[in-house]
């Protein structure tokens, strides 16, 4: 299983950007499909984006056009660029992953807080 350790939360203001890193380790990065979820208080864990082996992106809707999910496999690491923050975009902010084949992600972070102020 992969082990994974994320980076980069923090306080922003309105309409500022955040980038967030995920570095993985303990097995072979390029075969497992990446993914950023999120979870606010009293809010379920959501997608944000994920980004496949080969690099096909998919963002849920409430990112779409702000974030841009990527990875680079020399280091082991993919990213979450977050632009035009909105104080709705506060959350804990969890990497996760899973192997090409497996239908659900099942690795994760321990999370990383973003706080958005307005």
């Amino acid at each position: 299983q992969v082990q994974l350790v994320e980076s980069g939360g923090g306080l922003v203001q309105a309409g500022g950007s955040l980038r967030l890193s995920c570095a993985a380790s303990g097995s072979i990065f390029r075969l497992y499909t990446m993914g950023w979820f999120r979870q606010a208080p009293g809010n379920q864990r959501e997608l944000v984006a994920s980004i496949t082996n080969s690099d096909n992106t998919n963002y849920a809707d409430s990112g779409k056009g702000r974030f841009t999910i990527s990875r680079d496999n020399a280091k082991n690491t993919v990213y979450l660029q977050m632009n035009s923050l909105k104080p709705e975009d506060t959350a804990v902010y969890y990497c996760a992953a899973k192997r090409i084949w497996a239908p659900n992600f099942d690795s994760w972070g321990q999370g990383t807080q973003v706080t958005v102020s307005s």
